[in-house]
């Protein structure tokens, strides 16, 4: 069971948390990558929507199993604020977080016109692959007066968090470890090969059963992880975690 894994003399660089639907129940489940780029299966918790009450005892589970709070650490969230609040309750100013891009495009598409949504695509794609994290803000802000004329909703959405959808260009990650960390992929491919191994299941018995079986495919995909792509350059990327955090906690007057 992961419930009986210990990581004291592991390094977690950056831990995916989503929560996602199996089986008409929602699990909250965290994936982690170590410094060499392994991914592991981390916990998983059952709850009715992405509660910031269940996903905090998640991470603390986590903190009391051996993963370090106070080491800088890449959380990659699909945006939901229940999520946001427990990671920075756990993990505090430690805690780096870099939002879904892929969540952010289907939210702020879903409130604009058919006729509009491939030059929000095109904006979108710009500010997320441009090199400077300066220009790639203004890109989005830029994006976002645009859809200002366009739907006020969609205008909030994509300003809600903005620079979060930019913390990888921030960390000035290569292309490769961009392309890994901007979006929470690594979660739903893991649950695509997990509903695979449970998808046959017709009668769910109770709740329980689901978790169980969630995680049991879950520690049986984990046979399968590949190493993530890019890991060759995770070194730059502790080390840029580190910058990211001092920079944010060193006080004006100390910079001088």
């Amino acid at each position: 069971s992961y419930a009986e894994r210990t990581f004291t003399d592991q390094r977690f660089l950056a831990i995916f948390v989503d929560g996602v639907d199996y089986a008409g129940e929602m699990m909250i489940v965290a994936l982690g990558v170590d410094d060499s780029g392994h991914k592991r299966v981390l916990g998983v918790r059952q709850g009715a929507t992405e509660n910031a009450a269940v996903t905090t005892s998640l991470l603390e589970d986590l903190a009391e199993r051996g993963i370090s709070t106070a080491t800088p650490t890449l959380f990659v969230l699909d945006g939901a604020k229940a999520l946001h609040a427990a990671v920075k309750r756990v993990w505090g100013d430690n805690a780096v977080i870099q939002r879904c891009q892929i969540h952010k495009k289907r939210n702020v598409d879903a409130h604009v016109p058919d006729r509009h949504k491939p030059e929000l695509a095109r904006r979108l794609h710009e500010a997320y692959t441009e090199k400077h994290f300066g220009t790639a803000r203004t890109r989005l802000e830029s994006a976002v007066r645009w859809l200002e004329k366009l739907n006020h909703d969609a205008a909030a959405s994509l300003s809600e968090g903005l620079e979060e959808t930019l913390t990888v260009v921030r960390l000035g990650l290569g292309t490769t470890l961009r392309q890994t960390f901007a979006s929470t992929n690594a979660i739903e491919s893991t649950l695509k090969l997990v509903r695979q191994v449970t998808g046959r299941v017709t009668r769910w018995r109770d709740g329980d059963m689901r978790h169980r079986w969630c995680t049991a495919a879950l520690l049986d995909a984990e046979k399968r992880f590949n190493r993530v792509k890019g890991y060759r350059q995770l070194a730059t990327l502790a080390e840029a975690l580190e910058s990211d955090v001092v920079k944010r906690n060193v006080r004006p007057s100390k910079l001088a």
